[in-house]
């Protein structure tokens, strides 16, 4: 027996989680054999390696992706399922097993963040088509080019990202600790956002661009994202720095906006450009920095729920 999308491919990144990933692994194992799953495992060993076992598997006519890991593994899956602004193979699916420190990515599905749930939702026909972003960032002098699927940040939220990953051994107080951080070496910053037709260009202190609604650890920072829409959700924050200590608590709950202190636009082409190069991270990985030029491909991604 196996799905209806043929065996799986468990691409895991087993030091995710502060190891936590690997010590899962046979918890998986023993669920996707109760579940008469086909499966096999490949284990990444570096940066990159989930794209490029991601576009061997699909080369190799399987179907059937799962990343096996956090936010970072997803965005390492997603890349290898799309090349040059199209998918690799259209009939390819995404599981997605939360494991380790956790997935910010599958909350806006309401899809389990432990292995044990993740792994039977794995089993079934069902799938919901999303849609990814395009982003491209200033990266080593040249132009990079990077596919996401969930949230995507210049300016504060590029910083956090870049300062929560030199915290990993914290698990998920990393976010917490790398927030405070950087916030206390912040500086506004003058931002031209268009989107579409429309443009906000005044002082700022971070501008997301969403596709879905959660990220920092559980925080719902865009709760009106659709995946599915065809269209980012904007929110360019122009508060004084002083308001975060209130705005936290509303950020997890989702209740920041509306608000005085943001403005949202929503677009399927997105660009952002400030008066100094500003670090733009995407699915929690940081990629480069400002100019920033960003795309919606519609439903480019089959999601297994």
């Amino acid at each position: 027996m196996t799905s209806p999308f043929g065996p799986l491919v468990a691409i895991v990144n087993p030091r995710a989680g502060r190891g936590r990933v690997r010590d899962e692994l046979p918890e998986l194992e023993r669920q996707l054999q109760s579940a008469g799953l086909a499966y096999r495992f490949a284990e990444t060993r570096g940066p990159g390696d989930a794209t490029r076992l991601a576009r061997e598997a699909l080369d190799a006519g399987e179907r059937f992706l799962v990343a096996v890991g956090g936010d970072g593994t997803v965005h390492e899956v997603v890349n290898g399922m799309i090349a040059d602004d199209r998918v690799v193979a259209e009939d390819a699916v995404l599981g997605i097993v939360a494991a380790g420190s956790g997935c910010d990515f599958v909350r806006t599905f309401g899809l389990p963040g432990d292995v044990i749930r993740a792994a039977r939702h794995l089993a079934g026909d069902r799938t919901y088509p999303i849609d990814a972003g395009r982003v491209e960032v200033t990266s080593d002098g040249g132009r990079l080019v990077r596919y996401f699927a969930n949230i995507a940040q210049a300016g504060l939220g590029g910083a956090v990202a870049g300062r929560s990953e030199r915290f990993r051994r914290l698990g998920r107080s990393r976010h917490f600790l790398a927030f405070w951080m950087s916030l206390a070496r912040h500086k506004p910053f003058r931002v031209t956002v268009r989107a579409d037709r429309k443009t906000y260009d005044h002082r700022a202190n971070n501008v997301v661009v969403a596709n879905g609604q959660y990220n920092g650890g559980g925080m719902r920072i865009s709760p009106r994202s659709y995946p599915g829409d065809g269209l980012f959700d904007v929110q360019v924050s122009i508060g004084p720095r002083s308001e975060a200590f209130t705005l936290i608590p509303k950020f997890y709950r989702g209740e920041h906006i509306p608000g005085p202190t943001f403005k949202e636009l929503r677009g399927k082409r997105i660009s952002v450009e400030a008066d100094r190069p500003l670090p733009v991270e995407a699915d929690s990985q940081v990629l480069g920095t400002t100019p920033a030029m960003f795309a919606v491909i519609p439903q480019a991604i089959r999601l297994k729920v």
